[in-house]
């Protein structure tokens, strides 16, 4: 996607409801694609809405701590696949398989953070195009496809999971969050009562994340200029949603850090070199703003990661193909790096979208929906600085989310 045409795309996605930093194109995977295709699915009891407290996975806890790795999804309309990449001890990436989740993708972009999630030895991934979620296990030897359930809506774009709690942004239809319990095998039921809807029939939804205590899940809104905050009770389910005003315009990409404060990129309808960050407070009852729009002379500032000792953030910025890095300060307020916006580039009109940070947060990965790639980068641990150290291609148009470990 060229610049010159960036902002008006984005423009016009904002206006029919799920606008973004994404990738229209399509295109099929060129690596081969693995033949757990034919995994018959883990049949699951039903709905339940008993006692959420303790991990789903107690029995299986760590089982795939030593499978270092970096996924993202084909989000291919012909069938969606999680397509696996090693990972060296240097950080470097090389192909494992491909893996299919037994739905289907749209084919583009889907114009959201968190498509799928990495937790705890599962892959949770969304099927956009069949209108389901999908759970493939991790193992030494790749995945395996455990369940798919529908998601409760129509074209789900962004999930989160808390302990044996998964909840999915549906972003079609009216749009509305939907909640599952997960089960000790990976396999998901859906909780009654759980449906909630957004703000409006037309609001854009970017991304759905729990808050780090598992209370509070946010939403935030394109269209609306919103976010949203549901509490969630000890059985699971969500009251709201409370709508509160952005501080900045287009919320898109957002994380916690690890006090639990809400670190949001502000995309400003892609406007040229208008982009911003802003910080909040969370609580039960909403969110309250610390610091921001701190801006970044950048466009369309969209997808946001956090190191995970809360030092550093960063957004990719689609419109201007780099990164941006915040310190975030003790207090949760946000100060740009010196580099004036620029942290590091991922290659004219490369358009990055989603990233992902490893679990030892010396390595940032950004996928590139211009170029079809995935940009590796060294985090100086000091400063927050980021070196490049490699560019993997071969991805296909329309492929979303990422997840590290």
């Amino acid at each position: 996607m060229r610049y010159t045409r960036i902002i008006p795309f984005l423009s016009l996605l904002l206006l029919i409801g799920f606008a973004g930093c994404s990738n229209d194109d399509m295109s099929s995977i060129n690596s081969p694609v693995s033949d757990n295709t034919s995994q018959a699915l883990a049949k699951s009891d039903g709905n339940h809405n008993d006692d959420y407290e303790g991990d789903f996975d107690d029995d299986n806890k760590g089982h795939s701590r030593n499978v270092h790795a970096v996924y993202t999804l084909s989000n291919s309309a012909a069938g969606n696949e999680v397509i696996m990449y090693r990972k060296s001890g240097h950080g470097e990436l090389s192909y494992a398989g491909s893996y299919s989740t037994g739905g289907t993708g749209t084919g583009a972009g889907l114009g959201s953070q968190g498509a799928l999630v990495l937790y705890d030895g599962f892959i949770f991934a969304v099927n956009a195009g069949s209108n389901e979620v999908s759970v493939l296990s991790v193992g030494r030897n790749g995945l395996s496809l455990v369940d798919k359930k529908p998601s409760g809506g129509e074209q789900p774009i962004s999930v989160t999971v808390h302990r044996n709690l998964l909840y999915v942004l549906n972003a079609g239809g009216s749009g509305n969050i939907t909640g599952f319990k997960i089960h000790h095998d990976g396999s998901l039921s859906q909780i009654s009562g759980s449906t909630k809807p957004l703000s409006s029939s037309a609001s854009g939804p970017a991304q759905i994340e729990f808050n780090p205590n598992g209370r509070v899940l946010i939403v935030t809104e394109k269209a609306t200029n919103s976010i949203l905050s549901y509490s969630v009770g000890h059985d699971g389910i969500s009251n709201g949603p409370n709508v509160q005003a952005s501080a900045g315009d287009t919320p898109f990409g957002f994380e916690f850090d690890r006090r639990g404060r809400l670190i949001v990129s502000d995309a400003y309808g892609g406007n040229s070199l208008a982009g911003a960050m802003s910080s909040y407070n969370v609580s039960a009852g909403g969110v309250n703003l610390i610091s921001g729009p701190v801006y970044n002379t950048q466009t369309a500032p969209c997808w946001v990661a956090i190191t995970n000792n809360g030092r550093f953030a960063y957004t990719t910025n689609t419109g201007t193909s780099n990164i941006s890095g915040y310190w975030i300060k003790h207090d949760g307020t946000l100060k740009l790096f010196n580099d004036g916006g620029n942290a590091a580039s991922t290659g004219a009109g490369s358009s990055p979208i989603d990233m992902a940070i490893s679990n030892n947060s010396q390595y940032l990965y950004a996928l590139s929906a211009g170029t079809n790639t995935i940009s590796v980068f060294r985090i100086d641990n000091r400063r927050g600085g980021l070196k490049s150290i490699q560019t993997v291609s071969g991805l296909s148009s329309g492929t979303v989310g990422l997840a590290a470990n």
